[in-house]
């Protein structure tokens, strides 16, 4: 269930993020245990052939599972993610849904789709999976 709280904090976690402030990533939504970012489409994300680059993909994908997880254990770094692209990655907008799986005090696994966006239709272009493993406030 979606908390202004959580949205708020993870919205103060992501303006952190200098990565994620250069490619305007929005936290669009959160709860406990979910987060949903956002993303609209910038040609410097494309690859050769115009869609968009894998490597932006897993970014989307990594950062939502993360987020995701950070609601539940708090900070959280990736010790391994995988990601399934489906089709092209092409649209006017990106959303990526996150969950958590299973959380732990060693490790959470979450799991993403990342959809495109064209003309208010939403395509499911990639999917993937996170293992992340909680951090004490110093690192």
């Amino acid at each position: 269930m979606p908390t202004l709280a959580t949205l708020a904090q993870l919205r103060a976690i992501n303006q952190q993020a200098a990565f994620n402030r250069w490619a305007d990533i929005e936290v669009s939504n959160a709860g406990t245990g979910t987060a949903e970012l956002s993303l609209a489409w910038r040609p410097d994300f494309g690859q050769y052939a115009g869609f968009m680059h894998a490597g932006m993909v897993g970014a989307l994908i990594d950062t939502a599972c993360g987020f995701a997880a950070a609601t539940m254990v708090g900070r959280v770094l990736a010790s391994h993610y995988s990601v399934n692209c489906l089709r092209p990655a092409v649209g006017e907008r990106f959303v990526a849904r996150a969950r958590v799986v299973k959380p732990g005090k060693t490790q959470v696994f979450t799991a993403c789709e990342l959809y495109a966006v064209q003309n208010g239709e939403e395509k499911l272009v990639a999917t993937g999976e996170t293992l992340l493993t909680p951090v004490a406030d110093g690192g």
